[in-house]
C-alpha cells in the first residue's frame, strides 16, 4: 500500500495553509487498476455510493482522513478496502475516542466494520454493551440493523456519538475540582449502562413495534384482496342465480305448454292411433332423413348385439363376421345416399 500511503501523506501534508480535499484521494483510490493497489469494488455503481456517503461523512466530520489498507476477515481472506481513521471528541472534558471505520466489500448492503484502538492511555471497560474490550470491535444496533439506503456513515458516527456520550467506553477520572466518592462514580456508571440499555431496549422495541404494523398492513391488504374477491364471486352467483331463474321459467312454460297440448291430443287419439304417428316428416328430404337415422342406428344396436353374442359364446366368429360385413355394407349404402342428397351425416350423432 506504499503508493495509497504516500498519496496520502502529499494530499495531508502539513505544509498546505488549509487541508486539501479528500475527494482527490478518494478518487484515485477508487479508479485505480493495480491488482496490488485497486480496491475490493467491482461495481461502478457501488464505487459511486461509496464516493458520495465518504465525501459527506468527511465534509461532517472533517477531524477524520479517508485511507486505505489491507483487511483480514475471521476467515483468513484479505481484501483491500477504504477506511476513514480520525477521533470521535465527544466533549473537552471526556478523551477522545480513536475509531477506524473500514468499508466492507459489499457496502453500502452491509454495514461498515467500526474498531476502536485499543492501544489507548485508557483501558476500555470489561462489561460495555457495545465496544469488545479485547478487540475494539463495536457493535450497536444502529450496525446491527443496517440497512441501505436508510443508513450511512454521517448517521452512524452521530449514533456513535449519542451512546457514547450516556456511555463512554473508556475508564477514566474526570478531570473536575469536585471530589468524587468512588461509590458516586460507581453510581454514576450505573445510570449510564441502564440509561444505554434502556436507549437500546427502545430501539429493539420500537423495530419489533414496526415490523409488527407491517405484518399487521400486509394482512389488513390481503384481506381487503380476500373481500373484492368474495364480493366479485357473490355478485357473479347472484347473476348466474337470476340467469338459472329465467331458464328454470323458460322451461317452466315450455313444459306447461307441451302438457296442454299431449293432453289435448290424448281426448281426440283413439286406441287404433298411435302417439308417433302425430310426429311426421314436413318434406320427402325430412322423410328420407329420419328413416336413415333409424336404420343407420338400428344397425349400430344390431352390430352392438352381435359383439355381446361373440364375447359371450353365443354365436360363432364365422357368423358373426359375416353378420357384420353385411350390415356395414348396408350402413354404408345408407349413408353414401345421404351424401349425395347432401343431406349432413352429423344429424346421425
Amino acid at each position: 500500500m506504499d503508493y495509497f500511503k504516500s498519496l496520502a501523506q502529499e494530499l495531508f501534508s502539513t505544509n498546505f495553509e488549509t487541508p486539501p480535499s479528500s475527494i482527490q484521494f478518494i478518487d484515485a483510490a477508487l479508479s485505480c487498476t493495480s491488482p496490488h493497489f485497486a480496491p475490493s469494488y467491482t461495481d461502478p455503481n457501488q464505487k459511486r455510493i461509496i464516493r458520495r456517503h465518504l465525501v459527506s461523512f468527511l465534509q461532517d466530520y472533517f477531524s477524520f482522513k479517508p485511507s486505505i489498507d489491507a483487511f483480514m476477515h475471521d476467515d483468513g481472506t484479505s481484501v483491500n478496502l477504504l477506511n476513514a481513521n480520525g477521533e470521535l471528541q465527544l466533549s473537552s472534558s471526556t478523551p477522545s475516542i480513536p475509531l477506524t471505520i473500514w468499508l466492507h466489500e459489499s457496502y453500502p448492503f452491509i454495514a461498515p466494520i467500526v474498531l476502536m484502538s485499543t492501544n489507548t492511555t485508557y483501558p476500555i471497560y470489561d462489561n460495555h454493551p457495545f465496544v469488545d474490550s479485547s478487540s475494539g470491535a463495536i457493535s450497536t444496533f444502529y450496525l446491527v440493523n443496517w440497512k441501505y439506503p436508510g443508513c450511512n456513515l454521517s448517521d452512524l458516527v452521530h449514533n456513535l456519538f449519542k451512546i457514547f456520550s450516556h456511555n463512554h467506553p473508556f475508564y477514566y477520572s474526570p478531570s473536575t475540582d469536585d471530589f468524587f466518592h468512588p461509590s458516586l462514580a460507581s453510581r454514576r456508571e450505573a445510570v449510564d449502562r441502564l440509561s444505554c440499555t434502556l436507549h437500546y431496549d427502545m430501539k429493539e422495541l420500537l423495530s419489533k413495534t414496526h415490523e409488527e404494523v407491517e405484518e399487521l398492513s400486509s394482512l389488513k391488504e390481503h384481506m381487503v384482496r380476500r373481500v373484492i374477491v368474495a364480493e366479485f364471486s357473490v355478485d357473479e352467483s347472484e347473476n348466474e342465480m337470476m340467469e338459472l331463474k329465467e331458464r328454470v321459467k323458460i322451461l317452466t312454460d315450455e313444459a306447461d305448454k307441451l302438457s296442454s297440448w299431449l293432453k289435448d291430443k290424448d281426448q281426440d287419439l283413439s286406441s287404433k292411433y298411435k302417439i308417433e304417428d302425430e310426429f311426421e316428416a314436413i318434406d320427402e328430404n325430412s322423410k328420407i332423413l329420419l328413416d336413415s337415422i333409424a336404420s343407420d342406428k338400428a344397425t349400430e344396436d344390431l352390430m352392438y348385439s352381435l359383439d355381446k353374442a361373440v364375447e359371450q359364446g353365443v354365436m360363432p366368429f364365422g357368423t358373426y363376421i359375416k353378420q357384420v360385413r353385411l350390415l356395414a355394407k348396408e350402413q354404408y349404402f345408407g349413408r353414401a345416399m345421404l351424401e349425395k342428397m347432401g343431406i349432413s351425416l352429423e344429424w346421425l350423432h
